[in-house]
């Protein structure tokens, strides 16, 4: 029996590790979202006095954040839009190429991102900017997280990049995701099934 290929041990644990740490995260900021909500919509018609002015705002700064963090493990899973009709086109052999370049060209765009993100940031603390609500929440926390989620996406871009060329196993490839395999069954007889990872 053949060893499955992928990171050392103790790389593993790091990502494990790292993966809890984001999947918890983006929780928490759902769960406090949902919760400013609610509380949003009972108090406005129950206890109008208890009302807060700023509540929609600090849901929407919550779950932006939630959402670039998630990012990164939509890289992990491979729930990213990908062109996947187009890679079982081509050979098993040449797919992990074009999952290498792939890998790349992401990287360059999430590294873009995280370096534009960063300037909005400095921008952002250079007026000193802040909401136009009674909060006065500081704009660049906010802006923060467009640099955090690109450069989460860009270190998940460069382990797949080196899952793809030096750890690299045929079950990565697209043919090889039993997921893939039962939409793709499904969208022929019209019975479309989600895979669990998604």
């Amino acid at each position: 029996m053949r060893a499955e290929a992928g990171p050392p041990r103790p790389l593993s644990r790091i990502f494990t590790a790292w993966d809890l740490v984001e999947e918890t995260l983006v929780g928490l900021l759902g769960l406090l979202a949902l919760l400013i909500g609610v509380w949003g919509v009972l108090s406005r018609y129950f206890v109008p006095a208890r009302s807060i002015s700023y509540g929609e705002e600090v849901t929407v700064y919550l779950i932006v954040w939630a959402i670039m963090i998630v990012s990164s493990q939509l890289v992990r899973r491979d729930g990213h839009v990908r062109p996947d009709l187009v890679l079982r086109l081509i050979p098993p052999r040449a797919q992990r190429f074009v999952e290498a370049g792939n890998c790349i060209l992401a990287l360059g765009f999430s590294l873009g991102l995280a370096y534009y993100g960063w300037q909005i940031v400095e921008t952002a603390l250079l007026i000193d900017e802040h909401s136009s609500t009674d909060l006065q929440f500081p704009m660049w926390v906010y802006y923060l997280s467009l640099p955090t989620g690109a450069g989460l996406m860009a270190v998940r871009y460069l382990v797949r990049f080196l899952r793809f060329t030096i750890f690299y196993d045929t079950s990565m490839s697209v043919a090889g995701v039993a997921a893939h395999e039962t939409m793709m069954e499904g969208s022929a007889t019209g019975d479309i099934q989600t895979p669990d990872a998604f």
